[in-house]
């Protein structure tokens, strides 16, 4: 019997997972690899740090090479090899040697899709400048190393994770950043109050965003570009990082007649094959299921991908046996400076968007024990649904401690977990780590308390006059940072002064992170007043740097 041919388009992640597992489940079959790259595998979740050299070594970042896959897995990976034309009828692909132009049709028995995706290129005038870069590579890294030094002028298009990422190591290897985000905050997966600290942490070190803002065209100056906004600003720069997002590497797969999804990401089953059983696809070039509530989705991130690889190849080899791909969460954490933030499941942005209904607990807490030195605040916001209970995300964004909680809820909202289990989730305690009661534990109180209807919450101050503030802090903190228009009754002495508040008004408590206004809101309920607390406290409201 004759060897199974596989081939493999595309290397990096999925393609070179797909690639590893097949050969453990069949030592006999021929596989090989096609990159249009320099670089079989690489972390190019890694790029941005090499370029600030936070990351020093850029051989770690090279997972893979050819030799390397040749000598642990026996693949034969070709690299700066590109595939132009997939003959599904006669199971072969034309490839072409990019040095040399040399054409020569491959055949398989089975294919494997995982193209990636390339960064999007607006079409503006002047964007072929090449001090203009995006970052895919480690071909595009160096050049970007090549093109920047200490004293330079950068603007980074796009406040998404790599935009921020390259933010923060230009900056660190000592370029002067700007940043155009055409949104109204940095980090759209998150709703706008929690991206108020990463946009903080960039004022602190200088990095000037400039939000709900575009660039429109790019003009060569005499040493240097100019980007000119929509705005009608204009910002001179010696370099320029685009990050706007992605578009799938889907030409090849239209072409051969695969079935696309709306936004061109190829279609596939729940164990990565295509319209054609004989091809799989796997990365970010594929549209898989959302994991909360079946829908489709694209998510662009090395560990589906991996993921992603490993189902195929399962399949391919184990038939029934395989254990289908459940869906994608698209669990992200991004670290500016000092401040961490990142998101799981649904985000409230997109179950806004999409009419899902939805309610928001959001919790303000620290991230171990409050006496234990070096205790650092932690935001968390929870979306669960309103009938049941189940968890549909989380977004968090603090200084320590928030790759745990993102990834406790993660596992939860995988676990089809509801506010009432996350409420008694044990979770690792002593005073260094966490705290007897965990933010996750406090945000699942929060939001029964919600759900039983012991305490309205509101997202903010309210605008009519009629309403009365009060501030339930205490009073040194009250006057040090005074709410205007309210009257400061410290929880300790409010039911001793419950004359001072009109019954026939309605009452908004407020505290500096939500648990005082909870309690007060719960005293002042149960002696008749029509009263809302404000979620997440005062903290929720800071002012954008």
């Amino acid at each position: 019997m004759n060897p199974l041919k596989l081939l493999v388009i595309g290397g990096v992640a999925a393609g070179a997972s797909f690639a590893a597992r097949a050969r453990r489940l069949d030592e006999n079959a021929e596989i090989t690899m096609i990159e249009r790259g320099n670089d079989v595998s690489f972390a190019n979740c890694g790029l941005p740090y090499h370029v600030g050299g936070e990351i020093t070594d850029r051989n770690v970042l090279a997972v893979q090479t050819p030799a390397s896959l040749k000598a642990m897995l026996n693949v034969n990976a070709r690299t700066r090899c590109e595939a132009i034309r997939i003959d599904r009828q006669n199971k072969k692909v034309l490839v072409r040697d990019l040095p040399t132009g040399r054409e020569e049709w491959l055949s398989y028995d089975k294919l494997m899709l995982s193209p990636g995706a390339a960064p999007r290129v607006p079409a503006i005038e002047g964007v072929d400048n090449p001090r203009i870069h995006v970052l895919r590579n480690l071909s595009d890294m160096d050049r970007i190393i090549a093109d920047t030094a200490a004293g330079m002028e950068a603007v980074v298009v796009g406040a998404g994770f790599i935009g921020l990422e390259m933010a923060e190591q230009l900056h660190r290897k000592g370029l002067k950043v700007k940043i155009v985000q055409k949104g109204p905050h940095v980090l759209p997966q998150v709703d706008g109050r929690m991206a108020v600290p990463l946009e903080r942490a960039l004022a602190s070190h200088g990095i000037e965003l400039f939000t709900n803002d575009e660039v429109v065209r790019f003009e060569k100056g005499d040493a240097s570009l100019v980007c000119h906004l929509a705005s009608g600003k204009t910002l001179p720069a010696d370099v320029v990082i685009l990050s706007i997002g992605i578009e799938p590497e889907s030409t090849l797969a239209r072409e051969a007649g695969l079935k696309l999804g709306k936004r061109g990401h190829i279609v596939v089953n729940e164990f990565m094959q295509t319209s054609d059983p004989d091809i799989y696809a796997a990365g970010d070039a594929v549209e898989t299921t959302d994991r909360v509530f079946g829908k489709p989705v694209a998510i662009a991130l090395g560990g589906p991908a991996n993921r992603q690889g490993r189902v195929a190849a399962d399949h391919l080899f184990l038939g029934d046996k395989a254990r289908p791909y459940p869906g994608s969460l698209g669990t992200a954490i991004v670290r500016v400076f000092d401040v961490a933030a990142g998101s799981t499941g649904w985000t409230e942005n997109r179950l806004k968007a999409s009419g899902l209904p939805y309610a928001v607990t959001t919790v303000n807490d620290v991230h171990h024990a409050s006496y234990y030195p070096g205790a650092q605040m932690v935001t968390l916001t929870i979306l669960w649904d309103p009938e049941t209970g189940r968890l549909l995300g989380a977004e968090a964004v603090g200084v320590a401690g928030i790759d745990k909680r993102l990834d406790v809820l993660a596992t939860a909202i995988t676990a089809r977990m509801t506010i009432d289990d996350i409420c008694h989730l044990e979770l690792a305690y002593a005073p260094p780590f966490g705290s007897a009661k965990d933010v996750i534990n406090i945000a699942g109180f929060a939001a029964c308390n919600q759900r039983d209807g012991l305490v309205d919450v509101t997202t903010g101050l309210p605008s009519d006059p009629s309403v009365q503030v009060i501030d339930v802090r205490g009073k040194p903190v009250a006057q040090a940072s005074p709410v205007p228009g309210s009257v400061n009754i410290p929880v300790p002495s409010l039911r001793d002064n419950l004359d001072k508040i009109d019954r026939n008004r309605p009452v908004v408590t407020v505290c500096a992170l939500g648990k005082n206004s909870y309690f007060a809101s719960r005293i002042l309920r149960q002696n008749g007043f029509n009263v809302t607390s404000l979620a997440g406290g005062l903290t929720a409201l800071i002012e954008k740097p």
